[in-house]
């Protein structure tokens, strides 16, 4: 094999006396960084910082919670007799379908309490969610896990023997980096959502059902090369199914009510047209007084 990446020889980095956790180490600096790009894009919008600062708040609160909790339920039977570990987040163990979910609900109700429009939130967050999940992803690296298929190709991962054997694959050492993989989805996915809120005029929320949409076709074909132990439901990872009805609900989003936005203001600017069975100069049109027809005849 002409080249492979290698796996770190430990999931934890020791600074002197001081040891860190390498997955969560990842995962709060891909928090850090979502939450400067939200704060910058946020009070673009004229918003001022602290109110960006205290939704991001938020937001990681409830996105951690409920990412844990979606991990949990999704794969339940990891846990079974060592339900003290459920907690253990610095071990692995974040589902971001569910980060996502609970961190929306909490900001729905933080921003209908300050009078805020959710989409402007949530286009604001947009590219942001990505940048943070390609950084985390790096977490899995070091904690050897969520790796993909047995490969020989020359980016092939490089994993240990224990945990390729706990994966089924005792016999082989190196396999599709999926870690690596939806990094580079997400970058791109973030670089793309940036690019189309500069170069296109999107209805509200619109840039938001695209990052669902990204999201969930990249993670969909990561998810079939994953080997990892998941939950399934009629013999197909629970992901597969999560991911299939997000593209579903984001594509429906996303051609729903399309032009729909701009039905009042069409009806506002419209002119008033003359029923067919009268004659202009008869009588006024429905819904305008006899002044404003005799003022339509002047200038006509």
């Amino acid at each position: 094999m002409p080249a492979a990446i290698p796996s770190p020889g430990s999931s934890s980095l020791d600074i002197g006396s001081l040891e860190l956790r390498a997955y969560g180490l990842m995962i709060a600096l891909g928090v850090l960084a979502a939450a400067w790009l939200f704060h910058r894009r946020f009070t673009q919008r004229g918003h001022s910082p602290d109110l960006a600062s205290s939704i991001a708040v938020w937001a990681v609160i409830a996105g951690l919670v409920g990412a844990r909790i979606y991990h949990v339920i999704t794969d339940w039977k990891d846990y079974r007799g060592k339900w003290g570990e459920v907690w253990q987040i610095w071990e692995g163990g974040l589902g971001i379908t569910g980060g996502v979910i609970a961190a929306a609900a909490v900001i729905w109700v933080y921003a209908r309490q300050k009078g805020i429009p959710m989409s402007e939130i949530a286009d604001s967050a947009a590219p942001a969610l990505p940048l943070g999940q390609a950084i985390g992803r790096w977490g899995n690296w070091f904690n050897q896990e969520l790796f993909g298929r047995p490969t020989d190709l020359p980016w092939a991962l490089e994993i240990d023997p224990i945990p390729a054997a706990n994966a089924g694959y005792p016999n082989d050492d190196t396999f599709h980096p999926a870690f690596l993989y939806e990094c580079i989805w997400n970058l791109a996915l973030a670089g793309a959502l940036l690019w189309a809120a500069k170069r296109f005029t999107l209805k509200p929320g619109r840039l938001f059902g695209l990052y669902v949409l990204g999201y969930s076709l990249g993670r969909l074909w990561i998810e079939f090369i994953r080997v990892d132990y998941a939950s399934e439901l009629a013999g197909v990872r629970v992901n597969i199914w999560v991911m299939l009805a997000l593209i579903l609900g984001s594509v429906a989003y996303l051609l729903w009510g399309r032009g729909g936005d701009d039905r009042g203001q069409e009806d506002e600017d419209a002119v008033p047209e003359w029923p067919e069975d009268q004659e202009a100069g008869d009588s006024a049109p429905q819904g305008l007084e006899e002044s404003d027809a005799e003022n339509i005849s002047l200038e006509t």
